[in-house]
């Protein structure tokens, strides 16, 4: 492996449209690319990460997006900038996303979100362009 290799990912910022970046596959261009000490979190059934900051949460890094699970429950909150990128079983490295997999996850994070407390509820909504001419 070379030092600037990269691998393709889903990049996703806080009030922000997700986006495909291509980043050095080394740690320190991965620890860059989320603004600390990275955490791989892998809650969906495909072979994919998510790669965030590990202490997201404790610095009171900006509500980025929600996880759900399977039901459509909310399962997690992911704080301060993440990508999401392939993560095969049984390899030892992070990966490009492959074609099949680009659309979906592009869909399921696009849009930015805001999230709302009413009593011991946390709900979420999408921050999607009334018009597509909006689209950035």
């Amino acid at each position: 492996m070379k030092e600037n290799d990269k691998i393709e990912v889903l990049y996703i910022e806080p009030m922000k449209k997700a986006r495909f970046i291509e980043i050095g596959e080394n740690l320190a261009s991965m620890q860059e690319t989320v603004g600390g000490m990275i955490e791989e979190y892998m809650p969906f059934e495909d072979e994919v990460a998510i790669v965030c900051n590990e202490e997201g949460k404790l610095r009171g890094m900006e509500l980025n997006r929600a996880i759900f699970n399977e039901d459509g429950n909310l399962q997690d909150i992911i704080c301060g900038s993440f990508f999401i990128c392939y993560a095969p079983i049984d390899s030892e490295r992070f990966m490009s996303f492959p074609e099949e997999l680009k659309t979906k996850y592009e869909e399921k994070f696009r849009w930015p979100q805001q999230f709302f407390r009413n009593g011991n509820e946390i709900t979420v909504r999408n921050l999607e362009p009334k018009e597509t001419e909006m689209e950035r």
